[in-house]
C-alpha cells in the first residue's frame, strides 16, 4: 500500500500559491515548503510502559524562502488562511529581508546567486504493507511485550530485555513558481537491548530494524532476539581488551559506524564552507583502500534516510563520494554548493520547519566487494571481529575517529577462539584506517535506527552500513 496524501497539505497549497505569486512581483526568486509529520514511539521494560507521539518530529507548518538580489531569507509559519497572507507578505518585506542591512558591526553580508528554479513536477508516496496506526498501540505493545518476555524466559541471568518502536509518517510540499513537489512517506525502526548481570555492572546488546516501511518492521526485529540473547549471555564472561593495533574484521553495524564518523561528517560540504574539514583539501586524492566506494544519498537505497526531494526542492540523489579509494566530492545543500561553485546533491535538511537547512547525511555506505566472510576470519593471524557498535564522535578538521565497539571476539591463526573483549574504543586518523582495507566482502546490511546530530542538535534520521571490512585499527 501506498502512504496516503496529506489532507492538511492538500487544502494550504492553493493559499501557498497565492502567497507565491504576490511575493514573486517583488522577489527574483520565492519558494516554500510545507511539512505535515507525526511520529509515535512504543517502549517497553523495567522502567514500565509507554507510547506516545514524539513531539520534536509531529509538527504542521511551512517555511518561505525568497531572494532580493544579493542574499536570502527565510520566515517560518504556522497559521495560514487568506487573511493571513497579506500579514505574511508584509512580514517577510518589511522585517526578515530588510535585515541584511542591519548586520552588527564587524560582519559582512555574503552574497549569493539566484537558485535555478527549474521546472520540476513530482508526486511519490513509499509503500508499506501494514500501518502502525491499523495496528493499534495495543497490539503493537502486545508485540514489543512478547519479545520481551520471550527473552526474559531464555535464561536465568538476563535481569531485562528493553524492546521500542518507533514510526514516522512524512508529508511535505515544495512550491516554487517553476517546481510542485510533493512526497509522502513512512518510515519504522525497531530496538531491543537484552541485559545481563556482570559482578557489580550490567552487559548487554543492542540490536534493531528498520526500514521505510510500517508495523512489518516488527517482525524483522524479531528475528534478531536470537542473536542478541546469545551475545548479552557471552558478554557475562567478556574480558578487557589490551590496548594495540590489530587485524580487524568488521561487521556491516562497525563498518557503517566508520563511515558515518570516520568520513561522512567529514564531507559535508557546509564545513567546507567554513574551512572545518580536512576532506576539501583532499578532493581527487587517495584518502582509501582503492577496494572502497563510497555512496550517500537518499534515493540509492531504501531505510529511514531515503526521500524523494531534499528541503530545499533538490531531487534525492546517488552522490559516489569516493571511487576506489579516491575522494570525488562531498555532499551538499544549495546554499553551501552555490558558495563554492558546485552542484547541489539532494542533502538539505531541516529537523523542522522552523530550523534552517543544513548539509546532512542520507544514506551512506561502502560498496560491496567479492570476499567472504569466512575468507576474511581465516585471513587474520591475530586480531578481532568487531560488533554491535554503540557511539562514535569525529573531527573533520583533523580527520580523528573515537568510537565505541560493545563486542571484539578474538581471532587467532584465522579462527574465532570464543573469547570475547568489552567493552572496545576504536580511534585513529581516517586515511590511515581507510588505507589499511585490504578486504571487503560480499555481504552488504544498511541500518537506519539512529538519528543524527549537527553539533549536538539539529536531529535527522539516516541509515549507514556496507559490508564487512578487515584493516588494521587501533583499540583500546
Amino acid at each position: 500500500m501506498q502512504v496516503q496524501r496529506s489532507a492538511f497539505l492538500q487544502a494550504a497549497k492553493p493559499l501557498l500559491q497565492t502567497l507565491i505569486g504576490r511575493l514573486s512581483q517583488k522577489y527574483g526568486y520565492v519558494s516554500v515548503l510545507a511539512a505535515d509529520t507525526r511520529s509515535k514511539h512504543y517502549r517497553v521494560g523495567n522502567t514500565g510502559v509507554s507510547a506516545g507521539e514524539d513531539d520534536l518530529f509531529t509538527r504542521r507548518g511551512f517555511v518561505l524562502k525568497v531572494y532580493d538580489g544579493r542574499s536570502y531569507g527565510e520566515y517560518s509559519f504556522t497559521h495560514l488562511d487568506e487573511a493571513a497572507i497579506p500579514a505574511i507578505v508584509a512580514e517577510v518585506e518589511g522585517r526578515i529581508m530588510p535585515l541584511a542591512g542591519k548586520l552588527p558591526a564587524g560582519l559582512s553580508l555574503s552574497e549569493y546567486d539566484q537558485i535555478p528554479d527549474e521546472p520540476a513536477v513530482l508526486l511519490k508516496s513509499s509503500e508499506y504493507a501494514v500501518h502502525p496506526d491499523k495496528k493499534g498501540d495495543e497490539e503493537i505493545l502486545a508485540a514489543l511485550n512478547a519479545i520481551r518476555d520471550e527473552a526474559k524466559g531464555r535464561d536465568e541471568r538476563i535481569i531485562d530485555c528493553t524492546v521500542s518502536f518507533e514510526f514516522q509518517e512524512i508529508h511535505k510540499l515544495f512550491l516554487s513558481p517553476h517546481r510542485d513537489l510533493e512526497q509522502n512517506l513512512l518510515w519504522s525502526a525497531g530496538s531491543l537491548y537484552v541485559m545481563c548481570p556482570k559482578e557489580d555492572d550490567i552487559v548487554g546488546y543492542y540490536d534493531g530494524a528498520s526500514d521505510l516501511a510500517g508495523a512489518e518492521v516488527l517482525d524483522a526485529l524479531k528475528a534478531k532476539l536470537d542473536n542478541a540473547v546469545k551475545t548479552a549471555l557471552e558478554l557475562i564472561d567478556s574480558q578487557p581488551m589490551v590496548p594495540g593495533e590489530y587485524e580487524c574484521v568488521c561487521t556491516p553495524a562497525v563498518t557503517g559506524m566508520i563511515v558515518h564518523e570516520a568520513f561522512g561528517h567529514g564531507v559535508e560540504m557546509d564545513m567546507f564552507v567554513k574551512d572545518r574539514a580536512q576532506a576539501k583539501k583532499f578532493i581527487g586524492q587517495y584518502v582509501a583502500s582503492p577496494l572502497i566506494t563510497m555512496h550517500d544519498g537518499a534515493a540509492v537505497q531504501r531505510d529511514t534516510g531515503s526521500y524523494f526531494f531534499d528541503d530545499e526542492g533538490v531531487l534525492a540523489h546517488d552522490t559516489v563520494i569516493i571511487e576506489k579509494g579516491i575522494l570525488k566530492r562531498g555532499i551538499s545543500d544549495a546554499q553551501s554548493a552555490m558558495h563554492l561553485g558546485t552542484e547541489p546533491t539532494g542533502n538539505g535538511r531541516r529537523e523542522s520547519f522552523e530550523r534552517k537547512a543544513y548539509t546532512r547525511m542520507t544514506n551512506t555506505y561502502f560498496e560491496s566487494g567479492t570476499d567472504t566472510f569466512e575468507d576474511m576470519i581465516a585471513s587474520v593471524k591475530d586480531g578481532f571481529l568487531l560488533d554491535n557498535p554503540s557511539s562514535g564522535m569525529e573531527d573533520p578538521k583533523n580527520w580523528g575517529i573515537q568510537c565505541m565497539v560493545n563486542v571484539a571476539r578474538e581471532i587467532k591463526d584465522g579462527k574465532l577462539t570464543g573469547r570475547i573483549f568489552s567493552p572496545i574504543v576504536l580511534t585513529g586518523y581516517v586515511p590511515d584506517l581507510l588505507k589499511s582495507i585490504t578486504m571487503v566482502s560480499k555481504d552488504f546490511a544498511l541500518e537506519g535506527g539512529g538519528m543524527c546530530g549537527k553539533g549536538w542538535k539539529e536531529w535527522v534520521k539516516v541509515s549507514d552500513g556496507g559490508p564487512c571490512i578487515k584493516a588494521r585499527i587501533r583499540l583500546g
